[in-house]
């Protein structure tokens, strides 16, 4: 680590060749802070602008990241800060959607970006005065004296009717507002390092030299959590491979599935790879990791995050689904399977507030066939002794325990693990129970679910699951 009076080392520089873009806008959906000092001489245009722009994104036809990213193309007169008020309100209206619905009695595009300006802007009236008749004054002045805890248990927890009754089978209100309450905060931005090339505390040190604030996570032995959202596309650290966005939550998962040096293991939905560059990071870039996904996009950028991080034992690959012939060859000689299942995304909240306005009923049933049917092809690939976690970011049952309790009920050759144990045998000290459950009000990562689940040997179908050997993690420790 260089001392904090010595130049930054040059593998931490950032490079002069590719300057860093003069006008990266904050990510969509998370709190600015350097936003918060906006001048009040907000311009009556953005008001306008602004109301079109949540206008495109409540047709829900589009996620919402992609409608502010067209919309900012297609309005370059747009500076840094004018997108940046947009964005934050845009996002404030769709965490608190059916709130501010009751409040403007209807979904006017205006109305509800105006509440959404007032809650981005913690109530700065100067920010809102340029913009605003006095009729919408008056108006906006009634609505901060309606008390909104006399509102639906719907609308208090900002979910849709039909999760709340799904939920109500096994959770009380006050569980329920708490968890939906948890899911209306911004979400902090989360590293991980790597360790093959990298400690935690170089990390730390390379980032305060550039101006960035960040500290170890609570549990992840390999992760940081940032202040503030700083871009970090063009960080040094970032290019080099040395860090990876991936919040915490979805580290643990790679900690309960614990791949070994020189095993197979399979990322059986890869998607971007984000854990898939963690797996190959514990196995020390020995073994073999295949990484499967069915879309060609999203494995071409995981081919560019592995080249980055310097892995040699990743083999990424585009399936056509769950029984391709590049399955089925592996059938009982893989010793790890991570399965992240394609769910309803209800634990990114945070990040994605429109997941849970542009999904119904009927999409959570189509899911969870798919599920099932995951779960089940990726179980063929262990071999005896093997463990398989199945995964989802969700805090749904039906898309949870129910398809592991089938999974269970229908594969006596496979006994369930304890995921609290698993963890603690890596010095993770986190009580999540038998299953992981991940929320954001109780542990301060997105929400995640886990099931882990060891491939019973024939000849010891009655001892219980061999201890684990050691495994790399950060030279720093913890």
């Amino acid at each position: 680590m260089a001392p904090k009076n010595q130049p930054t080392p040059k593998r931490f520089q950032r490079p002069t060749s590719k300057p860093r873009s003069p006008l990266r806008r904050p990510a969509p959906g998370h709190d600015a802070q350097r936003t918060r000092s906006l001048p009040h001489e907000v311009r009556p245009a953005l008001l306008q602008l602004g109301t079109q722009a949540l206008a495109e994104a409540l047709t829900f036809a589009t996620p919402a990241d992609m409608v502010l990213r067209r919309f900012f193309r297609e309005h370059p007169q747009l500076g840094r800060r004018d997108r940046g008020v947009i964005a934050e309100a845009v996002f404030a209206v769709l965490r608190r959607l059916s709130t501010f619905t009751e409040l403007a009695a209807g979904r006017d595009p205006r109305h509800l970006f105006l509440l959404g300006v007032r809650q981005r802007g913690a109530g700065d009236e100067p920010l809102l005065e340029p913009m605003v008749s006095a009729e919408e004054r008056d108006w906006l002045a009634q609505a901060e004296r309606i008390d909104t805890d006399t509102m639906s248990l719907a609308a208090r927890a900002e979910l849709p009717e039909w999760v709340i009754e799904l939920l109500s089978r096994a959770s009380t209100d006050e569980q329920i507002l708490e968890l939906g309450r948890g899911m209306q905060s911004a979400a902090p931005l989360d590293l991980r390092v790597n360790v093959l090339s990298c400690t935690r505390e170089e990390a730390i040190a390379a980032l305060e030299e550039t101006g960035i604030s960040a500290q170890a996570t609570c549990y992840s032995p390999v992760g940081l959590r940032v202040r503030g959202k700083p871009a970090l596309e063009q960080h040094a650290l970032y290019l080099s491979g040395r860090i990876e966005v991936q919040d915490e939550g979805s580290q643990l998962l790679g900690y309960l599935l614990a791949p070994r040096r020189r095993e197979m293991v399979v990322d059986f939905c890869a998607g971007a790879g984000g854990k898939t560059l963690l797996l190959g990071a514990m196995m020390r870039s020995e073994g073999r990791l295949y990484a499967f996904d069915v879309s060609s996009q999203r494995i071409h950028r995981l081919r560019a995050r592995v080249a980055r991080s310097g892995l040699s034992n990743v083999q990424p690959e585009v399936v056509a689904h769950e029984h391709d012939t590049r399955l089925k060859r592996l059938a009982g000689k893989i010793d790890r399977v991570l399965v992240d299942a394609p769910c309803t995304g209800f634990g990114t909240l945070r990040r994605n507030p429109d997941l849970k306005w542009r999904q119904q009923p009927s999409d959570l049933s189509a899911l969870q066939d798919k599920q099932a049917r995951i779960l089940e092809a990726a179980a063929k690939l262990l071999k005896p002794g093997g463990r398989l976690v199945y995964a989802t970011c969700s805090f749904l049952p039906a898309e949870n325990d129910a398809i592991v309790d089938a999974f269970v009920s229908a594969h006596p050759q496979f006994r369930e693990l304890d995921c609290t144990e698993l963890l603690a045998r890596q010095d993770i000290a986190i009580d999540c129970g038998p299953r992981l459950r991940l929320l954001p009000h109780r542990h301060g990562t997105d929400g995640f679910f886990a099931a882990a689940f060891e491939r019973i040997k024939p000849e010891d179908s009655s001892h219980p699951p061999s201890p684990e050997g050691a495994l790399p993690r950060s030279r720093s420790g913890r």
